[in-house]
């Protein structure tokens, strides 16, 4: 069975790429992806440019501009890949819309450090005429398309309940701490998205949230739980435990993302290998339906870092192609963000929070 697991690739793979940021994401992920595909960033710029030279050079760029604005004032580039932290990432898209150079934009998740700030950004793409596309990766990773296939094509029937349970550590940044927040906008937006990926938008989620013992600077959604409420009946629910039991301070650790999808004629179960070490280390699948003896175990080289920032961009360059929306445009991923808002505003006031009261929608 092809399970549609990898991206969809553009015609043309020599659009004029310009990188903003030079850290972890962009050098290990965002290149190291694009080298892959045989896409072409010719020129970056970052916060420092002695960082961003670093990444050049490992990156092979030839152009490495003294700052941000000077790289966004080189009309030659057509496309913008952004990889700063949230609240940087809305006055450097306003930047460009106001330039009004670039045909596309590929901005970071979160698309801003709030639900506003997403629409603001939204917004100012739509009036320059810039593509705007979101790197929200996990829907290109390979078990998360496979689940998405196994949907599509009725292998597994109509869902009737969904979760992801991820144990994990993540590498908070430093930025983070000025946030004020970690876990809901930086991985449980993963999860959230993912599960508007597979089944569409929920009616409402209720969430609930407690600090993680191991971060020290104040937050209150370190670990995190929440049901998505779909008008079908399915309950999509995922745990975020960033704990994981005192795993750094000397315990044994078990640590892993799964997903399980359970339909009415069969069953899907993913792991995601990103918490792994390596974090190369390629997702998995197993499904089976009535009358399957066993369960059907497919195999592949790629994972989610950093052969899914193949999608992302990808997705980008086949909508300057075709015209079309991209896969993952600004204005659709407004939904996400807004459930990630609605998981705060459910989880400050512990009750079940509508779409609706966040978008404003009737």
């Amino acid at each position: 069975m092809n399970l549609n697991i990898h991206s969809p690739l553009p015609v043309r793979k020599d659009w004029r790429i310009g990188c903003i940021g030079s850290g972890f994401i962009m050098n290990d992920c965002h290149l190291a992806a694009y080298r892959k595909a045989g896409f072409n960033p010719m020129a970056i710029a970052s916060r420092t440019k002695e960082n961003a030279s670093k990444c050049a050079k490992q990156n092979n760029i030839g152009n490495v501009f003294e700052s941000i604005d000077q790289l966004l004032d080189d009309n030659s580039i057509e496309v913008l890949d952004i990889a700063v932290p949230p609240d940087n990432q809305l006055e450097i898209i306003k930047a460009a819309c106001s330039r009004k150079t670039v045909k596309g934009i590929l901005a970071q998740k979160p698309l801003g450090a709030n639900y506003a700030e997403s629409v603001e950004a939204v917004k100012a793409c739509e009036a320059a005429g810039i593509i705007l596309a979101v790197n929200q990766n996990m829907r290109y990773d390979h078990s998360v398309r496979a689940g998405r296939t196994l949907l599509e094509n009725g292998t597994i029937g109509e869902p009737v309940l969904a979760t992801i349970d991820m144990r994990a550590i993540p590498h908070w940044m430093p930025w983070q701490e000025r946030q004020g927040w970690v876990t809901l906008r930086i991985m449980s937006i993963h999860h959230l998205d993912t599960f508007r990926f597979w089944f569409g938008d929920p009616q409402r989620i209720y969430c609930t949230t407690r600090p993680d013992p191991r971060t020290q600077f104040n937050h209150t959604d370190g670990i995190a739980s929440y049901i998505l409420e779909y008008a079908n009946g399915l309950r999509a629910i995922a745990i975020d435990d960033t704990w994981t039991g005192p795993a750094r301070e000397g315990a044994p650790s078990d640590i892993g993302i799964q997903w399980r999808i359970e339909g009415i004629n069969g069953l899907a179960i993913g792991n995601l290998g990103w918490c792994e070490d390596p974090y190369t280390t390629p997702s998995s699948i197993r499904y089976a339906s009535k009358g399957d003896n066993d369960f059907t175990a497919p195999k592949w080289e790629e994972s989610w870092f950093p052969d899914a920032f193949i999608g992302t961009m990808a997705q980008l360059l086949i909508a300057l192609e075709t015209g079309e929306q991209p896969a993952i445009a600004g204005r659709d991923n407004l939904t996400t963000m807004a459930l990630v808002e609605a998981a705060y505003k459910s989880a400050a006031e512990h009750r079940a929070v509508e779409l609706k009261e966040i978008t404003g929608e009737k």
